[in-house]
């Protein structure tokens, strides 16, 4: 049996992906990576150091901290602000797990001499006829990861084992309670991990310059005003609450202008685009998408979302385009979209740059 190195985040899921590789043999290091400080002291909720060195000494396994606070910044919280100055919705998460999280363990798992990295993820890494590994879509699909994980490397992949693919939540709960885990009952993060107190745009402002978050008009597609908003950062496609406005009819933010300050409004229906582009892809069960090619798939524009058919294809080397059947709500540039055939496994995806109207 081999030696891993597990990814702890001081959840019960990576305490369950731990204690299944243990109970079939292996030789488990148990690894958290700190990612984040806030100026207050506070921890990001992806580090739980107390409660998985706790997972560890139970389960009798060695345990190590690691400090990737310089890479998190870097790779992470850097690019999550410069987005959203941008007027973009980024998914720091899926960046996160790409530069980071993996880089990280695997470059522990050689320090250690393992020849494998797990981690709690709701998926399975699968290797497919052509040689290549992809990500296949959990059992219950109502904790699938894959959407997250899309833009790990194949080399990342063919170092990566996932036990939980095939469990539900409340399996992973009854194993960590039947085996005693003093995390089986711990809930589940749902926030962005470092921002610790506060928003997300309370975050930004206090690194960005007054021009960011100064206040400009909402306006309508015709260039009408219809009030003031407070700042660019405190908004997100597709949002109908928190606008301070009133209009006798329900409003949704349809578009973000950074440059000019503007925040576009309209009816639901001006949220529906049947096309979007898509830039700085990464496929998996397939080498990419050449041009002139046209791959039918589903695809996810984001975490939550059921995924829809569409068409996707290349129109350069930097750009793609998918056309879906039907028109999709609230396609957001900065988030991804993510490619899965009809047997659940990730094509690829890349980040939605962009809406043709």
């Amino acid at each position: 049996m081999g030696k891993i190195v597990v990814g702890m985040s001081g959840g019960v899921d990576s305490a369950v992906a731990a204690l299944l590789l243990k109970q079939k043999g292996h030789e488990v290091i148990g690894v958290t990576l700190r990612t984040w400080e806030a100026d207050d002291g506070s921890e990001s909720r992806c580090c739980d150091i107390d409660d998985a060195k706790a997972v560890c000494d139970m389960l009798g396994i060695r345990y190590y901290s690691v400090n990737c606070l310089y890479e998190f910044k870097t790779h992470v919280v850097e690019p999550f602000k410069a987005d959203y100055l941008r007027g973009k919705t980024p998914n720091p998460c899926i960046e996160c797990n790409r530069y980071v999280k993996w880089d990280k363990l695997l470059y522990y798992a050689g320090v250690t001499g393992a020849d494998h990295i797990a981690t709690g993820h709701y998926a399975s890494v699968i290797r497919l006829p052509n040689g290549r590994y992809t990500l296949k879509t959990a059992a219950h699909s109502d904790k699938d990861q894959t959407y997250m994980l899309y833009r790990l490397s194949q080399e990342q992949l063919a170092a990566t084992v996932m036990p939980l693919g095939d469990l539900s939540k409340s399996e992973v709960r009854k194993l960590a309670v039947d085996a005693s885990l003093p995390v089986a009952s711990k809930p589940d993060s749902q926030e962005v991990c470092f921002v610790t107190d506060g928003s997300y745009a309370d975050l930004i402002e206090k690194t960005a310059g007054p021009e960011y978050h100064k206040e400009g008009p909402f306006i309508d597609y015709d260039g009408n005003v219809l009030g003031n908003h407070k700042g660019v950062i405190r908004y997100t496609i597709g949002q109908r609450k928190g606008l301070g406005i009133a209009l006798g009819t329900p409003a949704y933010v349809s578009e973000i202008r950074p440059k000019s300050n503007e925040v576009v409004l309209g009816d639901e229906g001006s949220l529906f685009h049947k096309e979007i582009l898509i830039r700085d892809a990464n496929f998996m069960s397939i080498p990419s998408i050449s041009r002139g090619e046209t791959v039918r798939c589903t695809v996810k524009i984001r975490y939550q979302h059921k995924g829809q058919h569409a068409s996707v294809s290349a129109l350069d080397e930097g750009t793609i385009r998918v056309a879906f059947d039907e028109a999709v709500r609230a396609p957001a540039p900065g988030q991804s979209a993510v490619f899965y055939d009809d047997n659940g496994y990730v094509i690829g995806g890349g980040v939605i740059s962009g809406v043709l109207r």
